[in-house]
């Protein structure tokens, strides 16, 4: 069952750039859980490159930003020092922290059905708790609306 709104997020470890990632590790911090398709895709890399333009106003905020996909950490690796993300990427090859937050659909690309990230943001605050969800979102502007809604936690 995928955590809603108002509940604990379940605690997870799973690769990414900075080592094993342990959610329960930012305990104390906001948390802004950003799920994406794929690296190196003009979506996923100007989405990212919104919340690195965007980075000190989130720490501002005590907010941590992590990014995840399903892509490799050696991937995430080298998408992260082409952007110069000052932030965490998680792999989530095994979709296990996509089944957490139920962001794995089905979606058409090229006319054709495919498995894929729903491209969705989760705040999570400081005691572990989901506050917000953003689902299915245009990449344009919605860094800025994060800015806000993480600000109002």
């Amino acid at each position: 069952m995928p955590v809603a709104v108002d509940q604990s997020v379940p605690d997870f470890t799973s690769p990414s750039t900075s080592g094993d990632f342990t959610l329960s590790s930012l305990r104390g911090k906001k948390v802004v859980l950003f799920f994406y398709p794929k690296d190196n895709t003009p979506g996923c890399t100007q989405e990212n490159s919104q919340f690195r333009d965007s980075y000190e106003q989130f720490t501002k905020a005590c907010a941590e930003i992590v990014g995840i996909s399903r892509d490799s950490v050696k991937l995430h690796e080298n998408f992260k020092k082409k952007l110069e993300l000052p932030y965490t990427l998680v792999s989530d090859a095994d979709e296990a922290v996509c089944g957490i937050f139920d962001v794995v659909k089905m979606k058409k690309m090229y006319g054709k059905e495919v498995r894929g990230i729903e491209r969705s943001t989760f705040l999570i605050d400081a005691d572990g708790v989901l506050r917000r969800e953003f689902r299915d979102i245009k990449v344009l502007g919605h860094v800025d609306a994060i800015v806000e809604a993480v600000k109002a936690i």
